[in-house]
């Protein structure tokens, strides 16, 4: 089978595994009894440093409540199936409206994510969300600080009028469809929300008690070079989702890590009309992507990168593996290296520009199989048994 390393492609190699962990990677024919993956590509498993999935899995329609121990392990299997062996579940703090955004109910799940741990398929972690126009958050997202609930934090803010939602009309038809308000109430709702002042210096208490943690800390929908220096200011040292060419040129120059969404790199554009992920690519500053609200997306989106001959098959993984796990200081995973975490997929992928999308067909974690689409069931069954 092929092997993805961190710098290079290997044609035809072999991976051992013992205790969980990657004993020796060979180059060549496997040596003693193996398992084949004979026409198979095997890399790393994916660290999804941001996903928002958890909120659709807990409600799925309006209004239509799921069980939070369901969701959380539903949205795992969904994670194992696309290949992510690391997850951090984007858990938002917003504005204390009621439903899967609510304070109380961002709470709620993160104690459920705390709960699915010891079964779940992925490493399930919890990135959460601090709105900064949301002071009444702050002691909930302190109270599960200091019970070593939160493995990651960002900043953000939705505020119409900057960010993400720079252009208010823009805001206002994107907020009115999704809510089914009119378009008069969407913008009230913009106005009050422009005029709430954010908390700044709760924002500096939150990334402080990261801080004491060893936390990563991540802005969210940068704009400009000023917001990338506060942010930087505040510990952050990712920035998710940069809305300009400018703001992720900031952030490059500021040491820090540039994310975008894996949806909009497949799909070639912005949801809400700002830059796309391949021009931040073709810029030289993309460093990782995300699912962000899709964590099929991932693969498939550097997989077309690839057949479209923009990037090197190693380097598009590393976007996916190496380096969102060099992003959250997880030097145990990420690559196919002997002493790493036998976090590893298996996947049917060709660089024909006309060939069918990537297909993962097993994943395992710590070298226990977390999937399998049926291919040679037994067999890689025997080799996670073995491992």
């Amino acid at each position: 089978m092929r092997l993805v390393l961190r710098d290079r492609v290997v044609p035809r190699g072999a991976v051992r595994i013992e205790g969980g962990v990657i004993a020796e990677v060979v180059e060549g024919a496997a040596r003693g009894p193996s398992v084949s993956g004979e026409g198979l590509t095997l890399m790393p498993g994916i660290v999804d440093l941001h996903g928002d999935m958890i909120e659709k899995e807990v409600e799925p329609r309006p209004d239509c409540d799921f069980p939070l121990d369901v969701a959380v392990l539903n949205l795992d299997a969904r994670l194992a199936a696309s290949g992510v062996t690391t997850a951090y579940a984007g858990v938002s703090f917003a504005e204390g409206k009621r439903g899967p955004r609510s304070e109380e109910r961002a709470r709620a799940t993160v104690e459920a994510a705390a709960r699915a741990k010891p079964q779940a398929r992925v490493d399930l972690r919890v990135h959460a969300r601090f709105e900064i126009t949301n002071p009444r958050a702050e002691p909930i997202l302190r109270d599960l600080l200091e019970r070593g609930m939160v493995d990651m934090v960002s900043l953000t803010d939705h505020t119409p009028g900057q960010g993400q939602y720079r252009d208010l009309e823009q805001y206002v038809h994107y907020a009115s469809r999704t809510s089914g308000t009119t378009p008069e109430e969407a913008a009230e709702r913009a106005r009050r929300r422009m005029a709430a002042p954010p908390a700044w210096e709760i924002a500096s208490h939150v990334t402080a008690m990261a801080r004491a943690q060893n936390l990563p800390i991540a802005s969210h929908d940068d704009d400009t070079p000023a917001k990338v220096a506060l942010m930087r200011s505040l510990g952050a040292t990712i920035s998710e989702f940069p809305v300009t060419l400018e703001a992720a040129r900031a952030a490059r120059e500021a040491g820090m890590i540039t994310l975008m969404g894996a949806p909009n790199a497949l799909r070639g554009r912005s949801m809400t009309g700002n830059i796309t992920a391949l021009s931040v690519l073709e810029a030289g500053l993309l460093d990782a992507l995300a699912a962000d609200y899709h964590q099929g997306a991932m693969l498939p989106a550097v997989v077309a990168w690839v057949r479209q001959g923009r990037i090197a098959l190693h380097e598009a993984v590393a976007l996916l593996t190496a380096n969102p796990a060099q992003a959250a200081a997880l030097d145990d995973r990420g690559v196919i290296a002997a002493g790493r975490r036998a976090d590893l997929m298996l996947v049917n992928l060709s660089e024909a520009a006309d060939a069918p999308p990537p297909r993962v067909r097993a994943v395992w974690r710590e070298g226990r199989l977390i999937h399998s689409d049926g291919w040679a069931a037994p067999a890689v069954a025997a080799l996670a048994e073995a491992a």
